[in-house]
């Protein structure tokens, strides 16, 4: 078998703590059975998220130098104002303090009060937003994708029967964009073809819905088309990314995940139109257009990272890692979304935990388990993400009942995998042992991340 190694080497090194069981025991009952309420001193390796948990290069590093804090006009601003349009190949850019700052302004400046959002499978952060300004999540992506065991190669395709069903029903008045995610994350990280996106954009154009990307790791689904796709194997993922993006309006990204930095995202659109509006709110809840709640030497290293994240042998080795992680727990038998995604491998909790129901919150008691047995943070992606329905108060209950296991870019070797994987085997061995979980506290919104839980067993 062949090995690929990693595209770097190791200039800089942190410790890592290493508690004992009885102190991650104490640690988790502290954090109220919530991985994302523990401390970061007492995680051993922290699979948490790859949001804004890269490692940066030393080009990177040294572009912070370069950092122009002017209030507004900053060179930085510029420059990555260069590096979207070079890369992605949008007119205007719009940056914000991250992600969820884009799909602030978005949700507020073309959704109206009973509008209809289409998507391909919900995102917590997007679908409030979208929820918070009146409008209506309809997941229209294919079937294969609530799924965990089909091996469908781009189980992230939009279902063009369901779109052009919910146009024809509601009117494509009520629809004011198509939210299209590549990579789907909640599916497990799963890729949109070349084909469906294209195909897509035809039907969309043709009742007049624009499309708006969920770029976050568009880099990654990108290399999967160059993997998985015909006619794209002897293209650089930089030219796949460029093709991607042509068949859509604009992006919302955060700038945390592909991008490679600590912070930031960005709004980019080729309306002018709806820039100009962006400018306007951006103004009151972020800052002003040309630094959007960033300092100059944040957008200048996201400017370097937009242009790193498209080189193949980086991304390569980025998904080659995430695959390594799946074939350790394959060897064990170890339930997880197959085909393995570009950022994470994701446990199956039901099948993990059988003899755990819905309601005892299996994803949720995993993640605390994992913890417990490892020291290695994961998180939840169930029932308690997928939150309440807003109109009848009671839980969604998603198909999908998931741990992610989320692996940050550049930081982690592939022994620290391992080490993942064998802790993973040694808990599913014992599995029986791991009581529910319920709810102690429970916020409005986002329950997921400051929810606090207690077991229903009592230990």
């Amino acid at each position: 078998m062949d090995i690929q190694a990693e595209p770097y080497r190791i200039k800089m090194v942190e410790k890592l703590p290493m508690l004992s069981r009885r102190e991650r025991e104490e640690a988790i009952e502290r954090a109220g059975y919530n991985t994302f309420l523990l401390r970061s001193d007492d995680v051993y390796i922290d699979l948490l998220t790859d949001s804004g948990t890269s490692a940066m290069s030393d080009e990177q590093w040294a572009a912070m130098m370069l950092g122009d804090e002017a209030y507004s006009g900053s060179r930085n601003f510029f420059n990555l104002e260069k590096a979207v349009r070079d890369i992605y190949g949008f007119e205007y850019v719009t940056p914000t303090h991250q992600g969820r700052g884009a799909e602030h302004i978005l949700s507020s400046l073309l959704i109206e009060p009973g509008d209809y959002v289409p998507g391909n499978m919900y995102f917590t952060t997007t679908r409030a937003h979208q929820e918070r300004a009146g409008g209506n999540f309809v997941d229209v992506i294919i079937d294969e994708a609530h799924d965990p065991a089909s091996d469908h190669p781009f189980k992230g395709n939009v279902d063009l029967a369901k779109l052009e069903m919910l146009i024809k029903n509601v009117g494509p008045e009520r629809i004011p964009y198509l939210s299209l995610a590549v990579t789907v994350n909640m599916a497990g990280g799963q890729p949109v073809s070349m084909k469906n996106l294209r195909q897509t954009r035809e039907l969309c154009s043709q009742y007049g819905v624009p499309v708006y990307f969920d770029a976050t790791r568009c880099a990654e689904n990108a290399y999967f088309i160059q993997e998985r796709e015909e006619g794209y194997q002897d293209h650089s993922v930089a030219d796949i990314l460029k093709e991607m993006m042509s068949y859509g309006d604009g992006c919302t990204m955060s700038g945390k995940k592909d991008c490679l930095v600590n912070i930031g995202g960005f709004l980019a659109t080729d309306s002018a139109e709806v820039y100009e509006a962006a400018t306007e709110i951006v103004t009151l809840f972020e800052g002003f257009p040309t630094y959007g709640g960033l300092a100059g030497r944040d957008m200048e290293a996201m400017a370097v990272g937009i242009r790193e994240m498209v080189e193949d042998d980086y991304i390569s080795h980025r998904v080659q890692q995430v695959r390594h992680l799946g074939i350790r727990l394959e060897e064990a038998s170890i339930p997880f979304v197959q085909p393995v995604g570009g950022h994470a491998v994701f446990l199956d909790a039901r099948r993990f935990l059988p003899h755990l129901s819905q309601d005892e919150l299996p994803a949720q008691s995993l993640a605390a388990a994992l913890y417990v047995e490892s020291g290695v943070r994961t998180m939840e992606r169930g029932v308690v993400s997928a939150g309440r329905d807003p109109d009848s108060g009671e839980h969604r209950y998603p198909r999908l009942e998931l741990v992610r296991v989320t692996i940050p870019r550049r930081v982690y070797t592939s022994q620290h995998l391992d080490v993942v994987a064998n802790a993973a085997e040694n808990l599913y061995r014992k599995r029986e042992n791991i009581s529910g979980l319920k709810f102690v506290y429970e916020p409005s919104v986002l329950r997921f991340f400051t929810a606090r839980f207690e077991p229903i067993s009592g230990k």
